[in-house]
Order: C-alpha cells, then structure tokens, then sequence
C-alpha cells in the first residue's frame, strides 16, 4: 500500500492543553482509526529555532520525541488538518512510503505462545 510517514518532532515537556504534544497525538491519531504510531525519545536534536535540546540524566523534561504514523494518503490529510485546527504548534515532515504488512497472523500468534513477554506464560 502507498502512503505517507509522518513524523512529528517535539520535546518530552511540551503541552497542549491538560496532555504532552506526544499524548495528544497519540490519543488523536487513534481516534481517526490510525492503529499504528511509534514514539522514539532521542539523545538530543536543534529545533527548528535553532535551540538544542538534549536528554540529561537529572533532567529529562528537554528530550526531543519523534511519533512516527504510517498512513494513508487520506488519514495523513485528516490528521494535519487536526493539528491544525487545534493550533498544536509542532515541526512534521511528509514522506511518500510503501507500507504493508508480511506474514501469517497465525505464526505470530503462536510465536507469542513460545516467547512470552518478561517469562509470563498464558493461561492454559
């Protein structure tokens, strides 16, 4: 499938209203139907202003964040006009993809069976 990957860049400390940037797109992404989003908290970047920004061991409130979306061409358009509207002032980048998903739902299923997460096995 084509689409876009869209890519918002903030700081672990920015707001909009009573969430962080990052909660607020999570949150709005999922009610437009956008089922998949990673969030990358990176080791230090330069803002669009020019300031830099970086993690620190004491302090973490200036760590850059990226949420990445993989979407369709309609779902990009939505979810930039959200933003938009809501006034979420946010640096975003527009990238033309391939996107799609491999292999057999069944298998990961029962990869997930032989793998459990932190030793915790299902229920029987």
């Amino acid at each position: 499938m084509n689409g876009y990957q869209l890519t918002f860049y903030t700081e672990q400390n920015r707001r909009h209203g009573h969430h962080t940037v990052t909660e607020w797109l999570l949150h709005e992404a999922k009610q437009l139907g956008i089922h998949g989003a990673t969030v990358i908290n990176c080791a230090e970047g330069t803002g669009q202003a020019g300031a830099h920004h970086a993690a620190h061991a004491l302090r973490l409130a200036d760590q850059p964040v990226q949420v990445i979306l993989a979407v369709t061409e309609d779902e990009a358009d939505r979810m930039l006009q959200l933003v938009e509207q809501e006034r979420v002032h946010v640096f975003y980048t527009r990238t033309p993809i391939e996107f799609g998903l491999l292999g057999d739902e069944g298998q990961t299923a029962a990869a997930k069976r032989h793998f459990p997460l932190f030793g915790r096995r299902p229920p029987h």
